[in-house]
């Protein structure tokens, strides 16, 4: 097929873009559906993630000493800092991801801690005939930990998307820094 200049490419039937409503701005359109998927997303894992904290400072020296103490040793300094450390981690960037504030960033310092979990996983137990073996309770020790981090490693690529009080201080912002456009258009020297 011979394209002209300028010309689109047709849309291919039954392609994302056809799954639902959009809305057209000025230079792109929203997939509604997408950004209701990361919206959910991030809802659904931070809620699932900040019982992880609060576990921790329900028995933080059960916790440096069990987990830190013996299977991350490695780590400098005291394990009840770094059990103090990664429970507010859990707790608080969740709330960052859940509202779309400062998502990537939250979501590198969960994946951190997941980093840290699944290394403990390892240690714990080692791969367990990873990927192929049928293991006890049908589930490897770090494939929670595993999906966690694939989560929040996208996010960190991602970010918080549409709909989140980050789009919404950025539109915002646009809105102010438009109008203040306006008004020094309007002054002639």
């Amino acid at each position: 097929m011979v394209m002209m200049a300028g010309s689109e490419t047709p849309k291919a039937k039954g392609s994302d873009s056809d799954l639902g409503p959009q809305a057209s701005s000025s230079s792109e359109s929203i997939n509604y559906f997408s950004e209701f998927g990361i919206l959910i997303l991030r809802l659904g894992i931070s809620i699932l993630m900040v019982h992880n904290g609060l576990e921790k400072l329900q028995n933080p020296e059960g916790f440096s000493e069990f987990v830190i103490g013996q299977h991350l040793n490695f780590l400098p300094g005291d394990p009840l800092l770094w059990t103090y450390a990664a429970a507010l981690t859990e707790i608080i960037c969740p709330i960052g991801i859940a509202f779309g504030l400062a998502t990537r960033l939250c979501a590198l310092g969960l994946l951190s801690t997941m980093a840290f979990a699944i290394t403990y996983h390892l240690f714990d137990t080692g791969l367990q005939g990873f990927p192929f073996a049928v293991v006890e309770n049908h589930s490897y020790a770090f494939e929670l930990s595993g999906v966690y981090a694939t989560i929040f490693f996208y996010l960190l690529c991602a970010g918080p998307g549409r709909i989140s009080l980050a789009a919404r201080n950025k539109a915002k912002a646009n809105s102010v820094r438009m109008k203040l456009i306006k008004e020094i258009n309007k002054v002639k020297i």
